[in-house]
C-alpha cells in the first residue's frame, strides 16, 4: 500500500463539474493499494496516518496529529501510485489490485479513518477526477506499507 500524504489548507474533488468531496485543513490522502495488500494491511496504514504528527504546534514544531488541529481528510484513491516505470517509457501497473477487492479495502481504509474520530470525505473510485488543493507547506509525505 501506498499513500500520499499532503497536508492541505483545503482540497477539494470533482467529477464533471460537480465537488464530490471538500475539506479545509487537514490531509488529502492519495492512495493505491496493491497486489498482496490486506486488512492488517489497511489498518496499520490508517492508524499511522491518525497517529503521524505533521501539524506545527504552537512553539513552530511539527509535534501534532491530524485530531489534535481538528483536521479533515479528503482520501482518493490513485492506483497509478503503484507505476513501475523501470522498464521502457510506458509504466506498468501491475503491482496496483484489481477491483473490487482494491476498492473493498480503499473503502475500508477510509472507515478505519471515520472511526478513529476523523471526518473523511473521498473522491468515487475508478472515476476520472479533478483534483486541486492548497497545500500547506508544502509538506508531503509517501507512506509505504
Amino acid at each position: 500500500m501506498r499513500v500520499v500524504i499532503q497536508r492541505v489548507n483545503e482540497a477539494q474533488v470533482k467529477i464533471a463539474d460537480n465537488v464530490v468531496g471538500q475539506i479545509t485543513k487537514g490531509l488529502l490522502l492519495l492512495v493505491g493499494i496493491k497486489e498482496g495488500d490486506d486488512l492488517a494491511v489497511v489498518q496499520k496504514a490508517a492508524a499511522k496516518v491518525v497517529k503521524m504528527r505533521i501539524f506545527a504546534d504552537e512553539n513552530g514544531k511539527t509535534n501534532l496529529a491530524i485530531k489534535d488541529i481538528g483536521g479533515q481528510i479528503l482520501s482518493v484513491s490513485q492506483f497509478t501510485l503503484l507505476a513501475d516505470t523501470k522498464k521502457g517509457n510506458r509504466p506498468s501497473f501491475i503491482q496496483a489490485m484489481r477491483p473490487p477487492k482494491s476498492k473493498e479495502l480503499w473503502e475500508a481504509f477510509n472507515q478505519e479513518l471515520a472511526s478513529a474520530g476523523l471526518h473523511v470525505e473521498t473522491g468515487e473510485f475508478g472515476a476520472d477526477m479533478k483534483v486541486s488543493l492548497e497545500n500547506d507547506g508544502p509538506f508531503t509525505i509517501v507512506l509505504d506499507l
